[in-house]
């Protein structure tokens, strides 16, 4: 079998067979077949698409390429939540004790932020003394003990999706739908999960800006879940405004705290509500009003905060922080920003809000870059809220006091502001099961 011909067969339009789909992986991820070809191999697939079989083949074959979670002992128990990412989304550290609280194995491995996303790592490595490293034996232990465990990106799973995913990011070959779908479901098979809910984000801050692009990428993610063996389901969720008040990583944490106590009904909690629902109704095999009823008052009851301090505690973190959440160390630094007129938020831009929120230190613009887990902005005024000149729309933190004027500007830029109130957009615009 030669790479050349499994191009031209691509290139063709030809639906490729499984052994020559494998004979691409195994020889990419070894070294064998040289970045061209690969490259070429991804231009091909950009332009001439996969059919949903030779998906479901990429997607094992990258899973396969490396180390697999072994979650078998928990048979149908095992579950995963993943984000494909926005500002101000902390639905990790809510929708995972929910549903351990009720009997699932939540096992998680989540990534570090880039950009103007937030990362689930960096808003965990906030609570002082918490681990984001275990070893599979540890990580198996605490899941049995406690019901779940939520690490860093770790190991050496699916080395074909690193050496791939880097080279579609310099040969303009990233918005491909089947090369985005086998590179996100064959980290989640990799994880091992049985059950899996994808929370696809739509809008302004958001990889998908579209519903039809964001419809298309759920559905396909579903499908190929399914064709992999896995309990699959996917909520498209609106990200044309910041998830919930905060953004930046302790006061993240400090919010998922609020949402977990009972303290807040916001966006944020009816989020993280559908997402917990759907994972207990693929876990428990119940009807999704019943698991929303036994989410509800898994939250009501107190015991979802419970399991947050267990699993946090078990983890290494300091609880202190999670029971006191007043002990998060505050920037030095902080800004209210003001209206300067009377009327609606029509818009936000999202992006730029968590770009705001970087240049505060709250992200990274490359992966070097260190993180200050005080930073960030709270907002007080969204996307359709009535304003009058003088109210404080948000705040920003800082330990960098130069960073708050360019900060300013591009929140302000971000905000857009006029007389007629904008019609409402859902938050969860379509449940695919």
């Amino acid at each position: 079998m030669r790479m050349y011909d499994i191009i031209e067969n691509k290139r063709n339009g030809k639906e490729l067979t499984g052994e020559e789909i494998e004979f691409f992986i195994k020889g990419y991820t070894d070294g064998i077949i040289p970045d061209y070809q690969a490259s070429a191999f991804c231009m091909a697939v950009y332009f001439k698409g996969m059919t949903e079989k030779e998906t479901v083949i990429l997607t094992k074959a990258m899973a396969n390429s490396g180390d697999i979670v072994d979650l078998s002992m928990f048979g149908n128990l095992s579950a995963d939540k993943h984000s494909t990412g926005g500002v101000g989304d902390k639905t990790s550290l809510i929708v995972a004790p929910i549903v351990a609280s009720l009997g699932a194995k939540v096992t998680k491995m989540s990534g570090r932020g880039l950009g103007h996303t937030g990362g689930t790592v960096d808003k965990l490595e906030s609570i002082p003394g918490y681990k984001t490293t275990l070893s599979g034996k540890e990580f198996i232990s605490q899941v049995k003990n406690v019901g779940m465990a939520i690490i860093g990106q770790s190991g050496n799973l699916t080395p074909a999706d690193k050496k791939l995913y880097a080279l579609r990011d310099v040969t303009a070959t990233v918005d491909s739908i089947p090369l985005i779908v086998s590179s996100i479901m064959s980290k989640k098979i990799a994880a091992g999960s049985h059950n899996i809910v994808l929370d696809v984000k739509c809008g302004s801050g958001a990889f998908m800006k579209t519903l039809e692009n964001a419809e298309i990428l759920a559905n396909e993610m579903v499908k190929i879940g399914k064709g992999c063996g896995r309990n699959t389901a996917a909520l498209i969720t609106d990200m044309d405004m910041p998830l919930g008040s905060a953004i930046g990583n302790s006061l993240e944490v400090i919010e998922a705290v609020k949402v977990l106590k009972g303290e807040l009904d916001n966006d944020l909690k009816e989020v993280c509500v559908a997402l917990a629902s759907e994972l207990i109704s693929l876990v428990l095999s119940v009807p999704h009003n019943e698991a929303q009823k036994m989410v509800n008052d898994s939250i009501d009851s107190g015991k979802a905060y419970e399991k947050m301090k267990e699993w946090i505690s078990a983890q290494g973190g300091d609880v202190s922080f999670i029971e006191n959440t007043e002990k998060f160390p505050k920037a030095e630094y902080s800004c209210d920003i003001l209206s300067e007129i009377d009327g609606y938020i029509t818009s936000m831009d999202t992006e730029k809000i968590g770009l705001a929120s970087v240049i505060l230190g709250a992200g990274r613009e490359c992966k070097e870059d260190s993180i200050d887990f005080s930073a960030g902005i709270m907002i007080y005024k969204k996307t359709g809220e009535k304003i009058y000149k003088g109210d404080k729309i948000a705040t920003l933190f800082t330990n960098n006091k130069s960073s708050l004027e360019d900060a300013e500007k591009m929140y302000r830029s971000a905000a857009c502001i006029s007389a007629v109130k904008p019609e409402p957009k859902p938050l969860i615009y379509k449940v695919i099961r």
